[in-house]
């Protein structure tokens, strides 16, 4: 009869169903009390009627009677037999898997099976599996507040839509009305499995008080530990209950409290049974049903226990018991955790060390598993609900991240060492438990033919096992041999077996021994699920988010802080194939707790690392050249014997005295910052990726990522830029700074395998852009900023003052003392170092922002060419006629404001110029080979033949800060402002009367009291030496554009300009002659400037003893001035 009754088959298949009906339960619920994802129709407001009408009603609902009511589905009918026939088709299986479970418990009832845990494991712990997710279906059907209303909504809908009821909606609706009590239920229907259940539960007496055990007892007996005996450390760990030794407490306690729960019957009347629930009701308040829904057992036992005869003895007992839950048990599981966390530490020191032990202590390893889980989730479930305590802070553990990361490495080396594990268990099989069992079967008595089959199997299967096999690198799947074992179980534990289990003990402690060997060889990551899987965590979010941050404050605890977001990737397992509904809900869960520690711990180990190199740049900062001046003149003071400072004064501390320490014990900040950062990048070296949900996450990555973000924002601060004062640091000690960061950022490859190299090149790319890739403004637009609005727009005004001698600017001596010193900004090493910072990128940047603002002053000067185009017409036409002249001057207007915005144009140029050669100096110094090709190339082109090619060429070179004849950036920006309505000859003809407008106004310069040339700084004070500037390069753009000589429009320039100058000499009683000779050196200027003008072109059109002598009396009051 067993052989026909397929037991073992179908208590698999039943737990398999009932765990994914069981998921299938909490998804409905969770939607259903989820505002968000609740099915529309029960908040549509015009659905109301029918819903209460189905409440009220339900079972019977009257379609007819009920018309009015039910219109709105007549309406959705079959949008909602669409939205809901998942949820109705689940309630289906429940049904369906209730009625094949009392199917399958009447069988065994019938065929009088024999349950011990300890003889037939497999067949007893699916049997209580089986009662306890049957039991907790049922109660979280109870649970969903909303399911007579899906089933009566869908079958309304089924029948406005077929005209008649579903099949199944009558036997539902009963069921629903069945189970309004649930528990109450259960039983009662239980009452005829008493028997097997209370045996199968009893048998637990030889397992269950020995596995309860306090910490003190744990440690007496020192579980766990290999050390505790070296001279059997090679001997294999076995014993006669092997799948006991790691079986969880939580699903023990779980089995014993439901099913004496159902089956209550002999607690009354047998002490053995009391005293088993009694001892599970010492343990805890709370046992999990599904995920994060758990049962208040005391409470629910309590109220059950009320209603019930002839039980109200058992009222004291679950008292008593929860009053010692609520006294003793915080206490107790923290006393176990503490002693957890030092026997994992143990066993995985020695392990690492030893990793061949691996084989014969598979079983410790296993077992250390399985009693953290069950202290891990005890402590989850009851912080969740933290019961009325004076101590409620043993309730929260801020080492939980070492017992998890000692957990993660347990499982790790399990894996590393999968063909250790599987070398040893092979040849155990082959060489000892297929001779056992061979012998064990030969010595029984009496062996049917199905049993005698199945044996003879075993030993076959067992013997035909060799190393020849595992070095093929064949994979192994021994999972039919677990089910035959299942399977002779069954046969062997019916009443009436020709061979009876019980009676061959050691036959069932062999099988479950080479089960267990089996399990070493196919199974070990289905065996990792049952003994390590924290799933349930990725339920209990606030809880696990609390762990986290309780051990990330504790210094001790900062190196496991890794084994949070790997316990991520434990939660897929915790999916069902029966609701895929949810694995998406659950991939995003996941993947936000994982990426939150991972932030956090980078974001921690962040701050540790740039607070260090913050510390290394003050350090630095000290030794800068300009801190020395105070030790030279204190060193001067000594030779100079000069009276030593008073006893109150407090000599400064040189550096390097931080250094120096007169006893070890004394710790200093920075010790403890290297503390904090070696703990923190310990923790990155438990693996170097991991995956959850298909996601394969690099921890390192985040760190890189955090500190890529972080020093972008520590090299703009230290910038610090004030936009309403116009402050900034100087670019050389914002390098010193940087320098100093990078230095102590490369410090941290020793303590953690990162590529700090690209993660510094990627920061110092992004700030050579005019934002940083989150966004943010980078030192490139800080500086930029800076130069135009501070110092460029204060050399508009000649408050700056342009030095052609010295390549800098500097200040001028005013009232109006100036924010900052123009020549610490501008000089060549600033603006090296400048182009340091920056690179090309952000020069060409820089450019671009300084073209903008020379065509905005371009517009303005067409427009005053503009307005005064007949004046300049006739002007072009009769500059070599003085008396002519004269008149048109009086008639031209606006010529100050003509200079005044060309020498803004010229102090721009120039400054470019000088930016670009300090760009060019600072490439040829980083890549010469790459400079020199260029250079060649821009002075092998021509550019009377082919100028697009040629400005090709310029743009390339100019990027690299090689001078050019002709300034694309200037070109491409003139060309740009073009518009369509007017044609290049009326273009063509602005510039040139520009060039004249220019020309005939350099007179108005000499009333300027600032124009004259100062020798010392080879300019003029008002920064008029920079028209040259202007004049050369604004020319030779504006006429490439219009395609037009430009030599031949400078030469006609130089014409005007040196006629005009010239008459200046005529009027000897006129005030312009006071700066004569300085406004005369800006015409040799323009021709020393331009490539396309030589001195003999002006030789021509202006004496050269007129600019001898200028030069004569502009260095005589030089010397006269400084005498």
């Amino acid at each position: 009869m067993a052989y026909q009754c397929k037991l073992a088959e179908k208590l698999i298949i039943l737990n398999e169903r009932g765990q994914g009906v069981l998921v299938r339960m909490n998804h409905i619920k969770k939607v259903c009390t989820d505002p968000k994802r609740r099915p529309t129709y029960f908040t549509d407001k015009s659905m109301e009627s029918a819903i209460k009408y189905i409440n009220r009603k339900f079972p019977n609902i009257d379609f007819r009677g009920g018309s009015q009511h039910l219109s709105s589905i007549q309406k959705q009918k079959s949008t909602v037999l669409e939205g809901l026939h998942s949820y109705y088709e689940s309630f289906i299986d429940v049904m369906e898997f209730r009625d094949n479970v009392y199917e399958l418990l009447n069988t065994i009832d019938a065929c009088q099976c024999f349950f011990n845990i300890a003889v037939n494991f497999d067949f007893t712990k699916n049997y209580l599996d089986l009662i306890v997710t049957y039991a907790s279906v049922i109660y979280m059907l109870s649970r969903i507040d909303d399911k007579k209303l899906i089933v009566g909504m869908y079958n309304c809908a089924y029948e406005l839509s077929n005209g008649n009821s579903d099949p199944s909606y009558p036997r539902l609706g009963q069921m629903f009305l069945e189970y309004d009590h649930p528990w109450k239920k259960l039983s009662e229907e239980f009452g005829p499995h008493t028997k097997s259940v209370t045996e199968a539960l009893l048998s637990l007496h030889m397992v269950y008080p020995r596995r309860n055990l306090s910490a003190d007892q744990w440690r007496g007996a020192q579980l766990l530990s290999l050390l505790a005996s070296p001279a059997t450390m090679l001997t294999p760990a076995c014993c006669d209950t092997m799948a006991c030794e790691y079986l969880s407490m939580e699903v023990m306690e779980r089995w014993i409290l439901i099913g004496f729960l159902l089956c209550h019957g002999s607690l009354n009347s047998n002490a053995g049974s009391q005293s088993l629930w009694k001892m599970a009701l010492r343990n805890g308040l709370y046992i999990t049903v599904i995920r994060d829904e758990v049962l208040n057992i005391h409470k629910l036992s309590e109220e059950f226990f009320d209603n019930l005869k002839g039980y109200s003895k058992r009222i004291p007992d679950i008292k008593e018991c929860k009053e010692y839950v609520v006294t003793n048990c915080g206490a107790l599981r923290r006393e176990k955790r503490s002693f957890l966390r030092n026997a994992l530490k143990e066993l995985t020191k020695v392990l690492e060390d030893e990793p061949a032990l691996l084989g014969p202590k598979a079983l410790f390893v296993f077992m250390a598993l399985s009693f953290s889980r069950d202290e891990v989730l005890w402590l989850v479930r009851h912080a969740e609900n933290i019961p009325k305590t004076k101590t409620p802070e043993d309730y929260a553990d801020s080492q939980m991240a070492e017992l998890l990361y000692y957990i993660e490495r347990l499982r790790t080396l399990l894996a590393q060492h999968r063909y250790i594990i599987q070398r040893y268990h092979l040849q155990y099989l082959s060489q000892y438990d297929a001779l056992v069992l061979n012998d064990t079967i030969q010595g029984m008595c009496v062996c049917p033919e199905e049993e005698s089959v199945l044996m003879s199997s075993f030993v076959s299967t067992l013997s035909a096992m060799t190393l020849k096999h595992l070095n093929a690198g064949e994979e192994f799947d021994l999972k039919p041999f677990r089910l035959d074992w299942l399977r002779l179980q069954a046969y062997t534990s019916v009443g009436k077996a020709a061979l009876a289990l019980k009676d061959y003990p050691e036959l069932a402690k062999i099988m479950n021994m080479a089960q267990f060997h089996t399990r070493m060889m196919d199974n070990v990551n289905e065996l990792l699920c049952e003994t390590a899987d924290l799933s349930i965590l990725c339920f209990h979010t606030r809880v696990f988010e609390k762990m986290f941050s309780q051990s990330s404050e504790d210094v001790s605890m900062q190196r496991y802080l890794m084994a949070f977001p790997l316990v991520c990737s434990h939660f897929s397992q915790c999916l069902h194939p029966l609701c895929p509904e949810e694995t998406e809900e659950m991939e995003k869960q996941s993947l936000k707790l994982c990426v939150m520690f991972l932030e956090e711990i980078s974001r921690q180990t962040c701050s540790v690392v740039l607070e260090i190199c913050a510390e290394q740049c003050n350090l630095n900062e000290k030794l800068l050249p300009r801190h020395s001046a105070e030790t030279i003149s204190t060193v001067r003071n000594k030779k100079l014997k000069k009276p030593v400072p008073k006893k109150g004064d407090v000599p400064k501390e040189k550096p390097g005295t931080e250094s120096l320490r007169k006893d070890r014990v004394i710790v200093t900040n920075l010790d403890k910052m290297h503390q904090s950062l070696t703990e923190l990048c310990a923790s990155y070296s438990i693996c170097a990726d991991f995956t959850v949900f298909k996601h394969i996450i690099v921890p390192a990555e985040f760190l890189l990522t955090q500190l890529e973000m972080r020093l972008n924002k520590v090299i703009v601060q230290m910038a610090s830029y004030n936009q309403s004062t116009h402050e900034i640091a100087r670019p050389s000690d914002l390098l010193a700074g940087i320098q100093a960061y990078v230095t102590s950022l490369h410090s941290l490859s020793c303590y953690i395998n990162i590529d700090v190299a690209r993660m510094v090149k990627n920061v110092l790319l992004q700030q050579t852009q005019p934002l940083d890739s989150y966004g943010a403004q980078t030192i490139t637009t800080l500086y930029t900023n800076w130069f135009l609005e501070g110092l460029l727009r204060q050399a508009s005004s000649a408050l700056i003052v342009h030095c052609p001698i010295t390549q800098c600017f500097v200040n001028q001596n005013t009232e109006n003392e100036q924010s900052f010193q123009a020549e610490e900004y501008s000089d060549i090493g600033s603006l090296r170092t400048l182009a340091e910072l920056i690179g090309p990128y952000g020069m060409k940047f820089l450019n671009e922002n300084l073209m903008w603002h020379i065509i905005s002053q371009v517009g303005e000067l067409k427009k005053l060419v503009s307005d005064n185009m007949d004046v300049l017409v006739q002007m072009r036409a009769n500059f070599d006629k003085p008396e002519t002249m004269i008149d048109l001057q009086k008639k031209l207007t606006g010529c100050e404001n003509v200079l005044k915005r060309m020498t803004i144009i010229g102090v721009i140029l120039s400054f470019r110029s000088m930016v670009q050669d300090a760009l060019q100096e600072i490439l040829n110094r980083h890549c010469p080979y790459l400079m020199r090709p260029i250079k060649s190339l821009k002075d092998f082109m021509q550019p009377d033949l082919d100028i697009k090619m040629t400005l090709g060429v310029y743009e390339m070179a100019s990027a690299a800060g090689l001078p050019c004849e002709i300034d694309p950036a200037l070109v491409s920006a003139i060309a740009n402002m073009q518009t369509e309505n007017v044609s290049l000859e009326e273009e063509f003809k602005i510039t040139c009367l520009l060039l004249v407008y220019i020309a005939v106004s350099l007179p108005t310069l000499c009333l300027d009291p600032n124009s004259f040339y100062s020798r010392e700084h080879g300019g003029h004070q008002n920064n008029i030496h920079c028209l040259a500037t202007a004049i050369n390069h604004l020319a030779a753009a504006m006429f490439t554009v219009q395609r037009k000589n430009i030599q031949m429009q400078l030469q006609d320039f130089l014409k005007v300009a040196s006629s005009i100058l010239l008459q200046l000499g005529q009027n000897v009683e006129r005030v312009e002659i006071k700066n004569r000779d300085s406004v005369y050196l800006i015409l040799h200027m323009i021709v020393e400037q331009s490539p396309f003008l030589s001195q003999d072109m002006l030789e021509k059109c202006f004496p050269y003893v007129l600019l001898r002598n200028a030069y004569r009396e502009v260095n005589k009051i030089f010397i006269h001035t400084t005498g």
